[in-house]
């Protein structure tokens, strides 16, 4: 290894006359020699990675007009950052950094793509995939996923480029999660719930090279193309269980564009672990969405903590009750690889076919927002199918209300509450169960429940700051202030916006807008979005509060708070609420009455208006269109 020989010291200056005097008064001190030193010669660097370049350069963190930069701090100690001057010290000063370098036997960078390739290995003939009547190994699994990348690498796809999804929960949509990245490509899912003009944005800012299309989906792929610049290949999946129909004009069949590749294709590992891996768009309530961009070192992290925080043994059996399309269905189309689990494929989410699905296949886990609770609790007798093993349901979204988690978890399901975001991969936090609170009023465990909790253990910090100070909040469960996140299951950026990620990143801190508090214990608890709280005579209510206690009628399904505009008070607390099946008798005069009966006067509904409530695929309701429904009351 090339050396350089150390230069010698420089003859020092001559102090001052004034300086030598001060120096010579004190009592002198032997001056060690520097230390010599060599120059290492280093690995060469990675190649950058092939994404915009507003995605690699970090984010300078604003300075305010006082010149200090504010310091937040998070309810986890935080170790001392690497100073310049650590930066600065010759190598040598440290024997672990001589002579070891980084090379590739000791250093492969992190991708969840080695998962399957894995079980594949360890588990050959162990089911991985089971939908309908069919059966997938995880040899044929990897095999397939392998077949899906070199039929894509044939066409042209490789780092950096776009493959954009338009499926449903079936094989199909798991096989690209592994064969889009390992030609280096990015893998795009779509909400299949959108219309045409938003796919066709995504398709134009994500530049789409192929589109894989569900032919129930042939007519939204269809008009979405024609709206878009870009005109991606087409490939069309025929789900064999469950035939579609629709037509989608120039599209080769999935099947025969996977028999055109190679079941021994080598797959490309990332150059760099900071790679893309897949790129997912926000809602867009206001304006185009943003595209979300995730690496592989993320989703490698997020798949080992998915493990740890939903208590997943060897070989669990997962049904997908959650879109995959949505933050990459939580990362756990990579997470089941790791423990040779079976993922249960759904393509539709109906009371029915989840009891029968856990029923039929012992399904131990099941991930969902407190909507599709909802959907079990209220199925009819003759949807219901009994179990008689404990299933785990791992929950996010808004915090559900506490009368439904109760409840569901008399009906023979386990509750790990998680919360998170597209910008997070899905899941960062999970409410750490300690069993001793079984022993709790009922009360006081809903109360527990509905905390969003501590980070997950990828998430280096998470804290409840003063967004206008960055300071942190006091850790009394009261004091409002924003949840921001730190660590490496937090996005690279949005794609081709650097204003938005200046904004997202500032004072080093993920921006979440969520609103929540901290307790005295660590767990934080959201209290609502910061869009969503409703100030109505100067005094802040929250939207979730309201909600809580309208979940608490027997009547009341759903139900979601937004405000209202008012001449007198600013904003007033609007609900809107979808009553139980069979209790059409319920007026709004009767949950007015009942909402005073357990809230302070100021926070209760001015006005309950009856309805089917919007919601996303997901079952998140979307308050953005009852805002504007809100505003039209007038």
């Amino acid at each position: 290894m090339a050396t350089r020989k150390p230069r010698a010291p420089k003859s020092r200056p001559k102090k001052p006359e004034k300086r030598r005097r001060i120096v010579a008064a004190k009592k002198a001190k032997p001056r060690a020699k520097p230390a010599k030193t060599r120059k290492i010669a280093q690995a060469p660097k990675a190649a950058a990675p092939q994404t915009p370049q507003t995605l690699r350069k970090p984010v300078a963190n604003p300075v305010p007009a006082s010149g200090r930069r504010p310091r937040p701090r998070s309810a986890q100690p935080q170790p001392r950052p690497a100073t310049g001057a650590d930066r600065r010290k010759p190598l040598s000063a440290n024997p672990y950094d001589t002579d070891l370098d980084r090379n590739a036997a000791n250093y492969q960078p992190l991708t969840p793509l080695s998962f399957l390739a894995r079980a594949a290995l360890a588990y050959p003939e162990v089911t991985a995939i089971l939908h309908g009547k069919s059966r997938t190994t995880y040899s044929e699994f990897y095999a397939r996923s392998r077949r899906l990348g070199s039929a894509l690498a044939r066409e042209g796809v490789g780092r950096g480029d776009t493959v954009a999804a338009l499926l449903s929960n079936t094989p199909s949509m798991l096989e690209a999660h592994y064969g889009v990245p390992m030609t280096g490509g990015v893998l795009n899912a779509l909400n299949t719930r959108l219309d045409a003009a938003s796919i066709g944005f995504m398709l134009d800012h994500g530049e789409a090279k192929l589109l894989l299309v569900d032919r129930e989906f042939a007519g939204l792929a269809s008009a979405a193309v024609a709206l878009a610049k870009t005109k991606p290949r087409l490939v069309l999946y025929d789900d064999p269980e469950f035939p579609q129909t629709g037509q989608l004009d120039g599209a080769v069949d999935y099947e025969a564009f996977l028999a055109g590749g190679d079941p021994e294709f080598a797959w490309v590992m990332p150059e760099d672990e900071w790679d893309a891996i897949s790129l997912n768009y926000t809602s867009g309530t206001t304006g185009n969405p943003k595209g979300v961009v995730s690496h592989h070192r993320g989703g490698a992290l997020i798949g080992y903590a998915n493990i740890l925080a939903c208590r997943m043994g060897e070989r669990p059996v997962y049904l997908w009750t959650l879109p995959m399309f949505h933050c990459n269905g939580w990362c756990f189309p990579w997470t089941l690889s790791l423990v040779a689990g079976t993922h249960v494929c759904l393509r539709w989410v109906r009371a029915k076919d989840i009891f029968a699905a856990i029923a039929k296949h012992k399904v131990t886990h099941l991930c969902g927002a407190p909507t599709v609770m909802a959907v079990l609790l209220n199925a009819k007798p003759e949807e219901r199918r009994a179990f008689s093993h404990r299933v785990s349901f791992i929950h996010a979204a808004a915090p559900p209300p506490e009368a439904v988690l109760m409840a569901t978890l008399e009906a023979g399901f386990d509750l790990t509450h998680v919360y998170g975001l597209t910008e997070t991969y899905g899941p960062a936090t999970v409410n750490e169960w300690h069993p001793e609170w079984d022993a709790l009023s009922k009360e006081k465990i809903g109360a527990k429940r509905i905390r969003q909790g501590v980070p997950y253990a990828a998430l280096e910090q998470l804290t409840v700051v003063d967004p206008a100070t960055l300071e942190p909040v006091p850790a009394d469960g009261v004091t409002l202030g924003e949840v921001m996140f730190r660590g490496n299951i937090v996005m690279k950026g949005y794609l081709k916006n650097r204003k938005a990620s200046e904004d997202a990143f500032a004072g080093g801190w993920f921006h979440s807008g969520d609103l929540g508090v901290m307790h005295p214990d660590g767990y934080v608890q959201l209290k609502d979005r910061s869009k969503d709280i409703i100030i109505s005579g100067g005094e802040k209510i929250s939207s979730i509060e309201v909600e809580n206690a309208l979940y608490r009628h027997p009547s009341v399904m759903f139900a979601a708070v937004v405000a209202k505009p008012d001449e007198k008070w600013g904003e007033t607390p609007c609900a809107f609420v979808e009553k139980k099946p069979g209790h059409d008798a319920v007026s709004e005069a009767d949950l007015l009455r009942f909402c005073r009966e357990n809230l302070a006067h100021f926070k209760c509904p001015k006005a309950i208006v009856f309805c089917e409530l919007p919601k996303t695929t997901t079952g998140k309701i979307q308050k953005f269109r009852l805002r504007e429904q809100a505003k039209a009351l007038g």
